[in-house]
């Protein structure tokens, strides 16, 4: 008698989750995530210019070459991707070495330029995203949290709906607009790994006595190559470093809770970004600051900046799933 109303329970839960991760929505997201990570590329592939051919070039020296690496990574597997494929494959095109990393830096920072206007976007996303991943598994002793993040970023930007409302394709290209619920489940499926990264980041900080008392905020601006601040004037911010270390956790514990209500998500949105650029103006990673802003930015921006919609209104048919 009461397998009928248990299966209108189910169906009720199951509409309730669908809603839920295939809810419709804009793409004005994936503008910000598509511009924003072309930026990142663009400034990422500068950073590198001056040692690029340095860092992955078979004349480098020291036990950080390119061949030490990419020799370890084929011993986990040979499957990594790598700058010496592209290598291998410029030298049976009768390119020298010196010329292949060139090539490759161009098409680094050509993707991140591509990203950026929104022109063939998808490749682009594509591109960037092998190349980055090359050069960060290749240069892995010199990869740091950027790396890992700006390729969580790019594999989300590769595998949503592109072209958006304001890429360049859309105009030139004439395409449709993307249907709204894979749009919104590319970008449920983005808040939802953020909310995992900053629970268990504050967790993590959490349960060591570090963060509470200020000895890991000491030990983050005091070691080189991050001691901006001198360590004279932190000495007299000791309380401050306290305060900042305590405000560090509960902000990431609480991440997940305070970012989903429409009340405390632009409150949550801007705490968080706050304490990125912190980051990146004390310690200097600015790569690592920006890439987060735009992660946070594209997954809970629109719905938290009332200014976005009312200054810019999203196109016409944005909404209207494909054939309609």
């Amino acid at each position: 008698m009461n397998q009928p109303h248990q299966n209108v329970e189910l169906r009720g839960s199951w509409s309730k989750w669908r809603n839920f991760l295939f809810s419709r929505d804009s793409s004005q997201w994936l503008t910000i995530l598509r511009a924003g990570l072309g930026l990142e590329i663009t400034l990422y592939a500068l950073s590198l210019y001056a040692d690029w051919k340095r860092m992955f070039g078979s004349a480098s020296t020291g036990f950080l070459n390119r061949e030490f690496t990419e020799a370890l990574m084929s011993i986990q597997s040979p499957l990594v991707p790598r700058i010496g494929w592209f290598l291998w494959a410029g030298q049976h095109l009768g390119l020298n070495e010196e010329t292949a990393l060139t090539i490759l830096w161009f098409l680094l920072f050509a993707a991140g330029i591509f990203l950026i206007v929104g022109i063939f976007s998808r490749s682009a996303a594509i591109a960037a995203w092998l190349l980055h991943l090359c050069v960060a598994k290749t240069g892995g002793y010199l990869a740091y949290g950027m790396d890992n993040f700006l390729t969580i970023g790019l594999f989300y930007l590769m595998i949503s709906p592109l072209p958006d409302a304001w890429a360049l394709d859309r105009k030139i290209w004439r395409r449709p607009a993307p249907d709204p619920e894979p749009v919104g489940f590319c970008r449920r499926v983005l808040q939802l790994h953020l909310c995992v990264i900053y629970f268990f980041g504050g967790l993590t900080k959490a349960l060591g006595a570090g963060w509470w008392n200020g000895d890991s905020m000491w030990r983050a601006l005091t070691r080189p190559p991050f001691d901006l601040i001198p360590a004279q004037t932190l000495l007299h911010a000791q309380p401050i470093l306290v305060v900042t270390g305590m405000v560090v956790c509960l902000l990431e514990l609480t991440y997940p809770i305070l970012i989903w209500s429409n009340k405390t998500r632009p409150f949550c949105l801007t705490a968080i970004i706050g304490m990125h650029v912190g980051i990146g103006l004390t310690m200097g990673l600015h790569l690592f600051s920006l890439v987060m802003i735009v992660l946070n930015l594209a997954a809970f921006g629109p719905g938290a900046l009332k200014w976005w919609r009312g200054r810019v209104p999203p196109p016409q048919m944005e909404l209207q799933p494909k054939g309609i």
